[in-house]
């Protein structure tokens, strides 16, 4: 056991936890943060992505004490009070989930996308950068639309 300090959506954490903990099990079993999925435990569906020190990390691939001393960003991080994030606003806006299973990975890899490549995304960019995260339900449509969207209002509100 040991214990595991980290910063969460701003909030200092510390728990105590057995050395083989991932962070996806901390998340949600430690911090009760159930926004963050756990769909295939081999790291491809994506989503259980997450920033870590601002950088997306698929958190079903990390220890828990891997991220001791980081600041963790998960979908419940993202909005302020009852303002979405500009990212969930935009999935909300364009319809960009169906069943809403995946959506939270989506949502923190496009602001990834956004944070690495900049707000002008083409959607070969967007088709190329999801490559990582699957969605079961929908043709991508309308999540490309969706982090097309958000992008640009993440430009505005720089």
């Amino acid at each position: 056991m040991s214990v595991v300090e980290m910063t969460v959506n701003g909030k200092a954490v510390s728990a105590d936890v057995e050395d083989r903990t991932l962070l996806v099990e901390y998340l949600r079993e430690h911090l009760k943060l159930t926004g963050t999925h756990v769909g295939c435990d081999t790291s491809q569906c994506g989503a259980c992505l997450v920033l870590v020190d601002g950088v997306a990390v698929k958190s079903c691939t990390m220890l828990a004490a891997r991220a001791a001393g980081t600041r963790v960003t998960t979908i419940e991080g993202l909005a302020s009070g009852t303002t979405l994030h500009p990212m969930q606003q935009a999935f909300h806006e364009n319809h960009g989930l169906q069943c809403g299973f995946c959506t939270p990975g989506m949502i923190m890899s496009g602001i990834d996308m956004v944070q690495r490549l900049g707000t002008d995304l083409s959607e070969e960019t967007i088709r190329h950068e999801l490559e990582g995260n699957i969605c079961r339900c929908t043709g991508y449509q309308n999540i490309v639309k969706s982090i097309a969207a958000g992008a640009a209002a993440m430009a505005g509100s720089r």
